[in-house]
């Protein structure tokens, strides 16, 4: 399977059925949108295109340094084509029209972030990605959207006055044309587009994540701005707008520092897992501070001036092992050891800290995050072992000690809700104001999958099934008995728990 680049229009060469006609699949229709969006947003904030640059280079150096070892996690050709997006809405009518643009590219919702619970400052938002799921549509181009919703009715944040106001303003906005609207309906349902149609789509729906150049109504943003500047973001402008474009990096360390020499601010740390000499897993993010960006300003005399607002920022991040539900738990409880000791020793380096951490407490290899079952992997019988005549041993264990079966370890194709929350935090403006009061505001998975019509997956569901599918297919190969096969695959399943 080969990867459609970013940076590289997709080939148009399908045939319509029956018809002769010329049309665009929707992996199709994804890679150009993404390559497309990430040519808009270098136009729009430069210092992402440096971000680019230095990624490249970086993954560049790392494989050339490593050899096949740097593509354990995916090819470069994937590396280099990964892009994920990050926006945010107002509304769920807003959310759903999202829903039905991504759904006409092949992206799916999976996952529910709370990155209110995850921030300790006010990020007044609850999140979902839409993405491929099927893994060769992720094999075709795996582009995500990070897409985050604003809870205006959460009285931790919003008194009820300035709920009506923002729901007000909200309400008397449009942000996709229902032209766009259409075409992507088209498209989902038929899981294709003619060409004419799928290039006004494209025109259209990067057009809808543009930076708006309306004015913007100063006084009601800086009001926006005392509570949260995620909010303002949000619900003080008249348009939405890609928030920000990351890269897949190979060493995301490395790039940190190549960044910082480069006289380009970065935050404060990096996100997720410590660096360590184990396996990558999860998923690492940093990124560059949020730039002041001129914005046309409204006053309250209705006079415009030249203004700025400091909101999008570079993301980049770097892609691990899947971990199972007790995979999880274990990460989070090293997570919450790793605060306990930077709380009672704040002189003490938190990377240094995080590293004993997770060299105590985490397998070193990826043979022990199997046998512990923290992690998800592929199985696939070894074409290269020669066949002597005896029977394959019974026990997961046995098939890949004697070479019956190789393991491939299942990426990470999801987030993080502390490490979203994190990176928000890092380029906020300023901390904001919360009741830290608990309200049951009723933003839960079942009214986001119901505020969008669709289902919202659940990540670890799909790789458990990638897993387990694997498991049947050498299973049917080796001509083992169904017991086995069930056994082996439930094994490799950790009981069911509460996903951080």
């Amino acid at each position: 399977m080969s990867y459609v680049a970013v940076g590289n229009e997709p080939v148009r060469n399908v045939t319509g059925r029956g018809s002769g006609m010329a049309v665009m699949e929707q992996w199709q229709l994804r890679a150009a949108f993404a390559q497309r969006l990430s040519q808009m947003y270098g136009r729009e904030v430069p210092a992402y295109m440096t971000l680019v640059d230095v990624t490249r280079e970086v993954n560049e150096d790392v494989l050339r340094r490593s050899g096949a070892a740097a593509e354990r996690l995916g090819s470069i050709g994937r590396v280099t084509a990964e892009r994920h997006g990050a926006i945010r809405v107002g509304t769920p009518a807003e959310l759903s029209q999202v829903a039905r643009i991504f759904g006409a590219l092949g992206m799916r919702p999976v996952g529910f972030y709370d990155l209110r619970e995850a921030a300790t400052s006010a990020v007044p938002v609850v999140s979902t990605a839409f993405r491929p799921v099927d893994g060769s549509e992720l094999a075709r181009n795996p582009f995500r959207v990070f897409t985050s919703l604003l809870t205006t009715a959460d009285a931790q944040f919003f008194d009820r006055d300035l709920q009506k106001r923002i729901d007000r303003f909200l309400g008397s906005r449009r942000l996709f044309q229902p032209r766009l609207l259409e075409l992507a309906d088209r498209a989902e349902r038929e899981q294709e587009i003619p060409e004419a149609l799928g290039e006004e789509f494209l025109q259209l729906a990067v057009a809808a994540f543009q930076l708006s150049t309306e004015p913007v109504d100063k006084a009601w943003y800086e009001t926006l701005e005392q509570v949260s500047s995620v909010a303002a973001d949000i619900a003080g402008v008249r348009g939405t707008h890609v928030n920000h474009l990351t890269p897949r990096v190979l060493d995301i360390d490395e790039l940190y520092q190549r960044m910082t020499g480069q006289g380009i601010e970065m935050i404060d740390r990096i996100q997720g897992p410590p660096r360590w000499n184990g396996p990558d897993v999860l998923l690492r993010q940093t990124s560059f501070r949020a730039l002041a960006e001129a914005r046309r300003m409204r006053g309250a005399d209705g006079v415009i001036k030249p203004g700025a607002l400091r909101v999008r920022f570079g993301e980049v991040e770097a892609r691990g092992i899947a971990l199972t539900r007790e995979g999880r738990a274990h990460y989070d409880a090293l997570l919450s050891e790793i605060d306990r000791r930077c709380e009672a020793t704040p002189m003490v380096n938190r990377a240094e800290i995080a590293r004993s951490v997770w060299e105590r407490g985490f397998p070193a290899t990826e043979r022990g995050l199997i046998e512990r079952g923290l992690a998800f992997f592929t199985y696939h019988c070894n074409r290269e072992r020669a066949r002597d005549g005896g029977y394959p041993p019974t026990t997961l264990t046995e098939l890949l000690d004697h070479g019956w079966v190789t393991a491939e370890p299942i990426v990470y194709e999801d987030f993080l809700p502390r490490s979203a929350a994190g990176i928000f935090q890092s380029n906020l403006a300023g901390e904001g104001t919360r009741n830290n009061t608990p309200a049951d505001t009723g933003y839960d998975l079942k009214w986001l999958a119901g505020a969008i019509d669709r289902e919202v997956l659940d990540p670890l569901d799909l790789y458990e099934q990638q897993q387990a599918h694997s498991i049947q297919t050498i299973g049917h190969l080796l001509e083992l008995d169904h017991t086995v096969v069930e056994g082996l695959a439930s094994r490799t399943m950790a009981p069911r728990g509460k996903e951080s």
